[in-house]
């Protein structure tokens, strides 16, 4: 693996990005994160993990807030697997959904910057907290809360979603609209180091058709984003109407980094509706990564072609089921989140309806090989009243395990690898209005935390028995639980350079 490098110097845009400005990894002393990823699957096994927890739309909870879960992951710890902190945000309404850090390692090289701050949007809301992880790492407190009203007032954009950090210090995230829910006002957020509203990182004129998520791999000067959907459609709930009515997305956007131009624009068509969750390998150097399709539940990889354009191809197709007793006759996996491991040699994703998590090697990223699979819920476990046909006409129904004599609600929904690879953890909230239409008990009764063992050898996935974490039972009443990070930082968060 390369040692981490200094971004050329653009020609345009740098004011907007400030990677022209400053790069901290100019300095060649300790930062925040790694070296590298290979120096990352080194680093301290985790002992807490962050949680974003939702009681917006709860019925039980009316008039709570939203918070931040802190969870003991240390097997040797008297609190293992027991939420041991909450710190609730301020308001009601916001839908803490996705988070980033204010410092990655991107930022290595620069011993004067720590990663300190884990970065809130409110998806809802179009707030975005500020927490302290430092002060007291089991107890995050908060520092800092940007209003929406300085964001639209200053940019235009709402619904903000994925947050990166910068090398340059700054932060960006993306925003899915504009304060009324249209997705034409979409774009990409800047804000710098104190968490200030810089403005747009795009050229104006540059926004993507929608938005989601991104990845950017400077090497290549490059970032891609991603499209879900306008946010007045998907905040009412998934209509299959609103697909063919073109307020979903099928496109990956492609950016010159850290200019803001936007370069190209990919139709995944018809194979490739709703893109969700991207991700480039993590060695700086790949120009090629792979991007979550959750309707049509297809695992597309992009790469760099000869002539400089990016190009994609299907890679993995998880074909819907044939079912009874659903609203449709067929039922897709969805695949709503997958990650990679930092050697790049596993990729894991899940399947939210279906109910698997999958892991499959991708040594060659053209040719992935299932080596992995487990169920841990899903619309078509045992005790359903949904079944699939298989071809020969039999009626079935999978197998889910119990865990500490808890029956698994929902389906798989966020993961979040440990860095040495070997523990995968998983939550099963996606958004609150669509696990109130497609998973009611898990509203009702609350979601949960689960742990699977990881052969990173030879391949494999194994429940832990011996973990649970029931946010069904929380003292403000049953919590929808969604993404995960850890203190030190994790592969959905870190980006070299």
């Amino acid at each position: 693996m390369a040692e981490a490098v200094e971004v050329e110097k653009p020609a345009a845009g740098a004011a907007a990005s400030g990677e022209g400005k400053h790069s901290c990894c100019a300095h060649g002393e300790t930062g925040p994160g790694y070296a590298s990823p290979l120096e990352a699957m080194k680093g301290p096994r985790e002992a807490l993990i962050y949680v974003t927890c939702v009681y917006n739309g709860s019925d039980h909870a009316k008039g709570k807030p939203d918070y931040l879960a802190t969870v003991d992951v240390d097997p040797n710890s008297p609190t293992y697997s027991k939420v041991i902190h909450r710190l609730p945000v301020p308001y009601v309404g916001d839908e803490l959904h996705h988070s980033g850090w204010n410092a990655c390692s991107s930022c290595h090289g620069d011993s004067a910057t720590e990663r300190r701050y884990l970065i809130l949007p409110s998806l809802l809301s179009g707030r975005i907290y500020v927490v302290d992880t430092v002060t007291d790492p089991k107890a995050p407190s908060l520092h800092r809360v940007v209003e929406p009203e300085e964001i639209v007032q200053n940019t235009g954009l709402a619904y903000p979603h994925t947050s990166h950090c910068l090398a340059s210090g700054d932060i960006l995230v993306s925003c899915l609209g504009d304060k009324d829910g249209n997705a034409e006002g979409n774009g990409f957020l800047l804000l710098d180091s104190n968490f200030n509203v810089k403005g747009r990182w795009e050229k104006p004129g540059h926004s993507p058709l929608f938005g989601y998520d991104f990845w950017y791999q400077p090497r290549h000067n490059t970032m891609i984003s991603t499209s879900w959907g306008a946010p007045a459609a998907f905040s009412q709930g998934f209509n299959l109407d609103h697909v063919a009515n073109g307020l979903y997305g099928r496109h990956l956007h492609v950016y010159d980094w850290p200019g803001g131009e936007l370069k190209q624009t990919i139709d995944l068509g018809n194979s490739g509706l709703l893109p969700l969750e991207i991700r480039f390998l993590h060695d700086p150097s790949k120009d090629s990564g792979f991007v979550g399709c959750a309707l049509t539940s297809n695992m597309v990889r992009f790469f760099k072609s000869a002539d400089g354009s990016w190009s994609h191809e299907v890679v993995i197709s998880v074909e819907p089921l044939k079912v009874k007793n659903w609203i449709l006759p067929e039922m897709p996996g969805l695949i709503t989140d997958f990650l990679i491991s930092l050697d790049d040699r596993y990729l894991y994703f899940v399947n939210w309806l279906h109910g698997d998590v999958r892991q499959y090697n991708i040594e060659d990223p053209s040719k992935p090989v299932l080596t992995g699979q487990v169920w841990v819920g899903g619309l078509i476990q045992k005790g359903s009243d949904i079944v699939y046909v298989q071809e020969d006409g039999t009626e079935s129904q999978f197998d889910v395990p119990a865990v500490q004599g808890k029956n698994l609600r929902g389906g798989p929904q966020m993961i979040q690898l440990s860095l040495d690879g070997k523990r995968l953890y998983v939550t099963n909230s996606l958004f609150s209005v669509w696990d109130k239409q497609f998973y009611p008990e898990l509203v009702r009764k609350g979601s949960h935390m689960l742990q699977i063992d990881v052969d990173a050898e030879n391949g494999g996935l194994n429940l832990n028995p011996n973990f649970f974490v029931d946010f069904g039972s929380e003292p403000d009443g049953p919590a929808l639980a969604h993404e995960m990070r850890y203190p030190g930082g994790d592969c959905t968060s870190d980006i070299w350079i």
